[in-house]
């Protein structure tokens, strides 16, 4: 009755987010769908009350974490991946090339996420279908086209790029849980949100830069165990791949030229 309220007081939701918290995890782990789970708990599904959850689950605040760690360590990675790994990989440097167009005279936080997200893809070579769909920008969500989703969360783009759209989707299990957000960061968090919330594996084609975004960026590091999925072939490469990248970041010291 309070998601049908468009006055909803914000802290009376988180504080019901709180106190329901207990039944919110024990229906996912019973394995409720995605669409049960977003009949009886609207405001999961919406930045607030997503943040409050993964806040509870994991003791980490979503968008504040992102947000602290970008303006830590983003411009560091931005200028690693522009110089030194373009200059190691004709593949990474076409991709530097073809955002610098895409993006133009674009400036800002919300523009950089996206240049780190789209260069991680790159770098460890992941498929970004798996994490963007791609839409006109006047698309609703009743016209997306489910089977082009993956089951996994999907950030659907409403545009041509990340950087000419002014609004984007979430899907979970190939549901539209969200079609009104307009931020990109927002967008990312919620995503990566979802993994947590909904217990979740990351697929093996978006692996390493799941991971990497999970301990760079959101700050959880468990010393052992990690959200992969599991595959026929050994998933053990994943770690030591993103912890070498971790690593050369932090020996890697940038100057103005």
């Amino acid at each position: 009755m309070m998601f049908q309220k468009t006055d909803a007081n914000p802290e009376e939701v988180k504080n019901l987010m709180k106190l329901t918290f207990y039944t919110q995890r024990k229906q996912v782990n019973q394995g409720k769908t995605i669409k049960y789970l977003m009949e009886e708990w609207p405001f999961w599904f919406r930045e607030l009350g997503m943040a409050v959850h993964f806040k509870e689950l994991t003791g980490i605040g979503l968008n504040e974490t992102l947000i602290r760690n970008v303006d830590l360590k983003g411009e560091r990675l931005l200028n690693y991946m522009n110089t030194v790994c373009a200059n190691k990989s004709k593949k990474l440097l076409q991709a530097v090339s073809k955002l610098k167009v895409v993006r133009g005279e674009l400036t800002g936080c919300s523009e950089d996420v996206k240049d780190m997200v789209l260069l991680l893809l790159s770098y460890f070579d992941e498929k970004e279908d798996a994490m963007f769909c791609y839409v006109e920008d006047t698309c609703l969500a009743g016209e997306v086209q489910m089977d082009q989703l993956y089951l996994t969360p999907t950030i659907v783009v409403c545009g041509r790029s990340c950087y000419s759209s002014k609004r984007f989707m979430l899907s979970v299990d190939r549901n539209i849980v969200h079609d009104n957000i307009t931020s990109f960061i927002s967008a990312l968090c919620m995503m990566f949100g979802s993994y947590y919330c909904f217990n979740i594996h990351y697929p093996s084609q978006l692996a390493s830069t799941l991971e990497f975004l999970q301990r760079c960026f959101f700050s959880i590091n468990p010393e052992k165990g990690t959200k992969v999925e599991k595959t026929n072939t050994s998933h053990l490469h994943v770690k030591p791949r993103v912890l070498t990248l971790i690593q050369e970041l932090s020996d890697y010291e940038w100057r103005d030229v």
